[in-house]
C-alpha cells in the first residue's frame, strides 16, 4: 500500500497524518500529521468560477490555526524512528541520547469555528496528547484551548475558546450530495506557515484506507500537507463538506492525493461529543465476512446481542431497519449510530429464505473492530 500521511497522516509511501511536529532538541517529526449526475441526454457543466477570492474572504475568517505542546519520553521518539534503524549505529545512539529523556514537542495542525460561542472542530490527532493548546485566528489573536471531547475511531476532536466577542462561523454542507468532479476548496496551516487555501476537485468517494471500521473518506486533489489536520474542505457555497485528516505521499508532503472524513461523519461524531463529552456506539456482537452472496455472519459473541436474538453464523445479512447492506463496513456503520438499547430490524437470508429479525443493540466495546 501507499505511504499514507496523518497531516494529517503522512508516512512515506503509506498513509499519513497530517500534523506536523517538532522536538525542541530539533528534532522533526512527520506526525500524523466527472460524474455529476449526467444522464445519457443531458449534462450539465459546472463553470470553474473566475475566481476563489470571494469564497475565500468568506470562509477563511473561521479557519484556525491550532499549536499544540505535549511531553514525550525517549521512548515516545524512538518509536518514531523507522523499524529498520532502530538496531542500527544510529537507533542505538538516539536511543543512548534520548533513551531516559523527557522532551517537549510542538505541533501544529488546524481547525475550524462552528458556533461564533468558540466550538471549534478539528481531529483527534492534532490534540490527543496535548498538554496545551492555543488558537491563532486570522486576526492575530492567540487564545488558549480546552478539549471538550474526542474520538479515537473517526478522528475528530472538539476544542473550545473564550473570546469577548461573537467569533466568525461557517455551516455544515451534506457531503452526501458532493460528487466527483465537485470543486472543493481546502483551507488550514500546512507546515505551520499560517492560514493557507488551495482547490481541486474531488477524485473519488467511498475510499477505505484500512486504518479503522469507519473509513469511508473523500478523496481530493486538492494539495493538503502535514499541518493541514483538521482543516475544512468547503463546496463552492462555503460549506464545510469534510475535514481534511490523510495524505498518500512518499515524501510527506502533498502527492496531490489527499483524504477528507466526510461531513456527514463529521457533524454526527460532533454533536454527540458536545452533548455527552463520549460516543457510544450501537454493536451486535458478531464477526462478518464479505463474500460472493453477500455479508455474511462469520461469528458470534455468545452473550452478545446478536446471538440472544437468534443470529446464526452463515446468515447473510441484506438490510438493516430496510435499507440496503452491500458490504460489512456498510453493516458496521448502520449498527454503529444506532444509540445503545435501541432496536434495529435486520433482513437476514438463512438457507435460501429470507426473514427479519429484531436486536437489541448493545453498546460497542472499546477499540471493537465487528459489528
Amino acid at each position: 500500500m501507499p505511504a499514507v500521511s496523518h497531516l494529517l497522516r503522512p508516512i512515506p509511501t503509506r498513509w499519513h497524518p497530517m500534523h506536523w511536529q517538532r522536538l525542541s532538541q530539533g528534532v522533526l517529526l512527520g506526525l500524523a500529521l466527472l460524474s455529476a449526475g449526467c444522464t445519457p441526454q443531458s449534462a450539465v457543466a459546472r463553470a470553474t468560477p473566475d475566481s476563489f477570492s470571494p469564497l475565500v474572504k468568506k470562509v477563511l475568517p473561521a479557519v484556525v490555526n491550532i499549536a499544540v505542546t505535549e511531553t514525550v519520553s525517549g521512548g515516545d521518539m524512538l518509536s518514531q524512528l523507522p523499524p529498520e534503524l532502530r538496531d542500527t549505529p544510529l537507533g542505538r545512539e538516539f536511543r543512548r541520547r534520548f533513551g531516559n529523556r523527557r522532551e517537549q514537542v510542538a505541533g501544529a495542525g488546524s481547525g475550524f469555528i462552528i458556533d461564533p460561542a468558540g466550538i471549534i472542530v478539528t481531529n483527534n490527532h492534532v490534540v490527543d496528547h496535548a498538554d496545551k493548546i492555543v488558537v491563532s485566528l486570522t486576526d492575530g489573536r492567540r487564545l488558549p484551548a480546552t478539549v471538550l471531547g474526542r474520538d479515537e475511531l473517526t478522528d475528530v476532536a472538539v476544542i473550545k475558546v473564550k473570546s469577548a466577542e461573537p467569533l466568525p462561523a461557517v455551516t455544515w454542507g451534506d457531503s452526501r450530495r458532493a460528487e466527483v468532479g465537485d470543486w472543493i476548496m481546502a483551507a488550514g496551516n500546512p507546515f505551520g506557515l499560517g492560514g493557507s487555501v488551495s482547490v481541486g476537485i474531488i477524485s473519488a468517494e467511498g475510499r477505505d484506507l484500512g486504518s479503522g471500521p469507519f473509513d469511508n473518506f473523500l478523496q481530493l486533489d486538492a494539495p493538503i500537507n502535514p499541518g493541514n489536520s483538521g482543516g475544512p474542505v468547503f463546496n463552492m457555497a462555503g460549506q464545510v463538506i469534510g475535514v481534511s485528516s490523510v495524505i498518500v505521499s512518499p515524501t510527506g508532503a502533498s502527492v496531490g492525493i489527499g483524504f477528507a472524513i466526510p461531513s456527514q461523519a463529521v457533524s454526527r461524531t460532533v454533536t454527540q461529543l458536545l452533548t455527552t463529552g463520549s460516543i457510544a456506539r450501537g454493536w451486535l456482537g458478531v464477526s462478518v465476512e464479505d463474500r460472493d452472496d453477500g455479508v455474511t455472519i462469520a461469528g458470534l459473541d455468545r452473550s452478545g446481542p446478536a446471538a440472544k436474538a437468534g443470529i446464526r453464523a452463515g446468515d447473510i445479512v441484506l438490510a438493516v431497519n430496510g435499507d440496503k447492506i452491500d458490504s460489512s463496513r456498510g453493516l458496521i456503520r448502520a449498527v454503529a449510530v444506532v444509540p445503545p438499547g435501541n432496536s434495529v430490524r435486520l433482513t437476514i437470508r438463512r438457507q435460501g429464505h429470507e426473514m427479519q429479525v429484531p436486536v437489541s443493540v448493545g453498546r460497542r466495546p472499546a477499540e471493537q473492530q465487528a459489528g
